[in-house]
This record gives C-alpha cells, sequence and structure tokens, in this order.
C-alpha cells in the first residue's frame, strides 16, 4: 500500500509505503510497482487512534452491541484499537472472560480489542479480583477498572493499587461518592433546580479523586482517572501533578463539547455518567486537555438499545455512542479552537493512551519499521452527523442531526484497510 500526499500529522506532506503489516518507507516521490495507492492529498495522516475507555457490552448484553459491531464502528471513528469495560455478564473478572473477549476480538479483525479486568468481583466492591490471573492470561491485562461503580471502599482501593504494582498495572477510577448522588438525574446547578431533577454534585467526584491520588502516593503506584468532567477535578489532577504523584486522567468529546443545558428538552440521549456539566466545566477541562493537566480523550463509547433511550428521563439508561463522533468532537472543540494542534490530538488520542494502558504496537510514531496503524482523515469536510455514520448496534448519538467538522476516510489496522474511502471492509476477519 502506498499512501501518497499526505499531511503527517498535520505537518509536511509525505508519502508512506506499508509493507507486510509495517511502515517501510515514509518519504517524498516513493513509489512500488503494484501498491495499491491511496491518493491523500490533503488529509492528515494520524497514528491510528487508541480508546482507553468502551463499553463493548459482550458477553451478555449484545441487544445493545457485540464485539464485532463495536470494533466495526471504532473503524469508522478511526480507531485502531480499544480497550473493553468489563461490565458484562458475566463481568470480565477472570481469566476466561478476558481470553474470550481477546479471542472475539481477534475474529473480527476491525481493531485491537485489549480487555481491561474489574478491580472487585462482580464488580461489587467487596473483595479484590483475579487481578493476577487476569495480567497473567493471554489477554495481558494491565489495566483495571469497576467502570460504572466506584471502588469506594478505601481499604480496597488502596490493596488494588498496591497488588497491579508487582507488574506495572494502573487502577482505572470511576469517580463517583455513591452516597453523594444517590437519586441524582444530572448535573447539581441552575439548570438542575429549575427543572426539578435531583442533582448531581461535582464534589461528588472531586473528593473521590483527591482521596485517591493520596493513595497512589502513598502506596507509590499508578492511579488513572476515567471521564473528568468538573473544573474542580482539573484542580485536584494538576496540584498531584506537580507534587509528582503517578496520577493520569481522561475527558471524553462529550465533556469537551456539551453542557447541562441540553438536558433541558429532557431528551435521554444527553443523559450520562458522569453528567454534562456547566459550560465552566467545559472550558476548564478544555484547558486541562490542553495544557497536558488531562492526558487524553477516551469515548466512553455506552451503547443502549432504542428502549432504554426513548422513555422518561429518570428511567432512561445513562451513555451515549462516541467512536464514530469522537475525532470530529475533539477537532471542534480542541483543534478549530486553537487549543490543540493535530500532533496534539496524536498524542491525546493514540500515543498516549496507548502508553497508559501498556498496548504495544499502538500510538507509535509514523516512521519507517514502526507498526502501520494508521487513521486518514480530511478535516476540510464538514456534515450533518446521521445515524448513516453510525456503524454500531445503537444509535443514542448525542450528535446527530449536528454539524460537525471533518471525515475519516481511511483506518489502516495491521496494514491493511478496513476503513476504505469512508466505507467499512467487508470480511477482514484474520
Amino acid at each position: 500500500m502506498l499512501i501518497t500526499g499526505a499531511r503527517i500529522e498535520g505537518g509536511a506532506a509525505a508519502d508512506i509505503l506499508i509493507e507486510n503489516g509495517r511502515i517501510a518507507e515514509v518519504g517524498t516521490g516513493l513509489s512500488r510497482a503494484g501498491a495499491t495507492r491511496i491518493d491523500a492529498d490533503g488529509l492528515v495522516a494520524l497514528r491510528g487512534l487508541v480508546d482507553l475507555h468502551t463499553h463493548l457490552r459482550e458477553p451478555g448484553y449484545e441487544a445493545s452491541e457485540t464485539i464485532l459491531t463495536g470494533t466495526r464502528a471504532a473503524a469508522a471513528g478511526g480507531f485502531t484499537a480499544v480497550f473493553a469495560m468489563p461490565n458484562t455478564s458475566p463481568v470480565a473478572d477472570t481469566a476466561g472472560v478476558v481470553e474470550q473477549e481477546l479471542a472475539l476480538g481477534e475474529a473480527a479483525g476491525y481493531a485491537t480489542v485489549q480487555p481491561i479486568g474489574a478491580v472487585t468481583v462482580g464488580q461489587k466492591g467487596e473483595r479484590l479480583a483475579e487481578l493476577g490471573a487476569m495480567a497473567d492470561s493471554r489477554a495481558r491485562v494491565r489495566v483495571f477498572s469497576d467502570d460504572g461503580f466506584c471502588v469506594h471502599d478505601p481499604l480496597i482501593m488502596r490493596r488494588a493499587l498496591e497488588y497491579v504494582k508487582a507488574f506495572g498495572g494502573v487502577i482505572a477510577q470511576h469517580a463517583q461518592d455513591p452516597r453523594l448522588t444517590e437519586g441524582a438525574q444530572m448535573n447539581e446547578g441552575t439548570v438542575s433546580a429549575e427543572l426539578g431533577l435531583a442533582g448531581w454534585p461535582a464534589v461528588a467526584e472531586e473528593s473521590i479523586i483527591a482521596r485517591d491520588v493520596l493513595l497512589a502516593e502513598h502506596v507509590g503506584s499508578r492511579l488513572h482517572v476515567c471521564h473528568l468532567s468538573t473544573a474542580g477535578s482539573v484542580d485536584i489532577i494538576r496540584w498531584a501533578k506537580k507534587r509528582g504523584i503517578d496520577v493520569t486522567a481522561e475527558v471524553t468529546p462529550h465533556h469537551l463539547l456539551l453542557t447541562d443545558e441540553l438536558v433541558r428538552g429532557y431528551d435521554a440521549r444527553y443523559k450520562v455518567n458522569p453528567p454534562l456539566r456547566r459550560e465552566e466545566d467545559v472550558l476548564a477541562v478544555r484547558e486541562g486537555l490542553a495544557d497536558g493537566t488531562i492526558d487524553i480523550v477516551a469515548t466512553d463509547h455506552a451503547p443502549h438499545p432504542a428502549e432504554h433511550k426513548t422513555c422518561e428521563w429518570a428511567a432512561a439508561a445513562n451513555g451515549m455512542v462516541g467512536l464514530e463522533s469522537a475525532l470530529r468532537v475533539v477537532h471542534e472543540a480542541m483543534v478549530e479552537t486553537g487549543l490543540l494542534g493535530w500532533d496534539d490530538v496524536a498524542r491525546v488520542m493514540s500515543e498516549s493512551p496507548a502508553r497508559i494502558g501498556s498496548l504495544s504496537g499502538h500510538g507509535t510514531p509514523i516512521a519507517a519499521g514502526q507498526p502501520a496503524e494508521l487513521t486518514l482523515y480530511d478535516p476540510s469536510a464538514r456534515a450533518s452527523f446521521t445515524r448513516t455514520d453510525l456503524r454500531g448496534r445503537s444509535v443514542n448519538s448525542p450528535y446527530l442531526e449536528r454539524d460537525l467538522p471533518g471525515r475519516v476516510l481511511w483506518t489502516i489496522h495491521r496494514g491493511a484497510a478496513v476503513l476504505a474511502d469512508g466505507a467499512l471492509v467487508e470480511g477482514v476477519s484474520r
């Protein structure tokens, strides 16, 4: 495969020659007889995107998503690797379940699927799961999370942080004090007061983050904060990093763009955990991502069947699909505003998530000898985001009918196209 004229991470245009699953050469005026040629004039070449926070729902909740449909959605969004969250049925808290997920991802072929193991048995927060067995399994799990549930017991959290040190693992915390969010329906603030909906206070997130960075410092272990969403949380992470604590954090695309004002229409597509916050929080997390306080963007792709969203607000499930729209939203929120360049996008959506998750073969530079995991993106395009853009099983996107910039045209995984000129390639299993 010969890609010609692509702007490498937004810089100078160059050609990229791919052979045997690797980048053979990067330069100008390249040629190779018999190569499949892709004219990438005007396109930005990025390292294949890596999502550290994806809900693929399989096993157990295949009505929402499967590993096959979820990785097709990933490929459509430019992702070549996704980390699968453990809130499946059965919960991914044993070596057997994570190895099953790994095998299903390999069979699908659209993106690398790296399982995340649960911190506690059944995500119940009572006793540690088989962390060591999952780490030693064929899935080689290095990220553990009870996402959807906070590891609220400080002793359990401390023990988990201590345990993963032995194999270089990381605990990814869903920061939500359950006692402070009982019955909560949206962000606590002016809008919740006007609508009469129970508020979800920022301190419920911030207090857990504050506790956990101190625990991580105490035991000398790695902590990752999932879907950070408030200005106060940014301040705590900034303080912790200045103190030298080994903490990383992620922000979702929707928390970079959307606010709690959208809840006024009671459209459950906007119901998510953590909730959409105030405009002040959106600006703060953008600044935190721009200055490096927040390390990565992660989608928190959370598919649900229609009946779980087309109902009254209080009964609706939390969550949004986000794989297909993520790069376009980051383009609007961070690139068009001048806060990030395309090289920064490569860092926060590929290099850093692969590093945090200890995932080899992804997030590597676009250079000779590196694995051919690439995304070709048209930054000049602009169009309404519609259901035809969604390639997974569920359609609970908050961006439907919203104008978004850009378009992912090619996704190259293991040296072969899984998305070609905007269309998914069928039969890629290998």
